[in-house]
């Protein structure tokens, strides 16, 4: 980490500190921050704006801790698409579902073996559709997002996924999009789509107009 990085990341250390002020103490959000950094690092060796990637995905690993630990009461249903590289399936699916259900679902991604970086066909094919995930990155799979999960959704993945009781898994079988050309990329999109509205109508149904 450079001297311009250390400060950036003290900076993210505070603002996280405070936003989660009364929930966490300071150094169980620094414990995050910290294990996170190290993670991206690590396992999804990503290198351009670490800092700023760390505080995104820490944010949403306390958020997922919060609700565990029963400190964040909410009604809304998560689902969590887990893949291998979390850079094509996943990916496409939690936009889709967070595009679909219009704040009615929270979504989460990730990878039990996460990619360098978003597959450049998959970013293409959803900017296709108007949604734009370029600013989107491989994130490992974690214990606290699979537990803070209510509908967990593999794609590819074996047993690298953790289960818990009470929860409920669905096994999507797609075709793996990496190293493949753009008109089957708009394809995989297509019958992940379909398979996200269905997921949606039963998760939470749109209200009648």
């Amino acid at each position: 980490m450079t001297p311009g990085d250390e400060r950036v990341f003290e900076t993210v250390r505070h603002s996280l500190v405070r936003e989660f002020a009364g929930v966490f103490s300071p150094e169980t959000v620094a414990a995050c921050l910290n294990e996170t950094y190290d993670k991206l690092a690590a396992t999804a060796r990503v290198d351009r704006y670490l800092v700023v990637l760390a505080e995104r995905f820490s944010r949403d690993r306390l958020h997922a801790i919060a609700k565990i630990e029963g400190k964040l009461m909410t009604n809304v249903p998560e689902v969590l698409f887990v893949c291998v590289h979390n850079a094509g399936r996943s990916q496409m699916a939690a936009a889709l579902l967070d595009d679909r259900s219009d704040g009615r679902v929270h979504v989460r991604s990730a990878g039990s073996d996460p990619a360098e970086r978003l597959n450049p066909a998959v970013i293409e094919a959803m900017s296709e559709i108007g949604l734009d995930i370029s600013k989107e990155f491989p994130k490992p799979l974690t214990d606290e997002v699979v537990r803070a999960a209510d509908v967990v959704v593999t794609m590819g993945c074996g047993d690298a996924c953790p289960l818990y009781p009470g929860k409920r898994y669905l096994d999507w079988e797609l075709e793996d999009p990496a190293g493949k050309s753009l008109a089957i990329v708009r394809r995989i999109r297509d019958e992940i789509d379909q398979n996200v509205q269905q997921l949606l109508a039963e998760l939470a149904p749109a209200p009648a107009r």
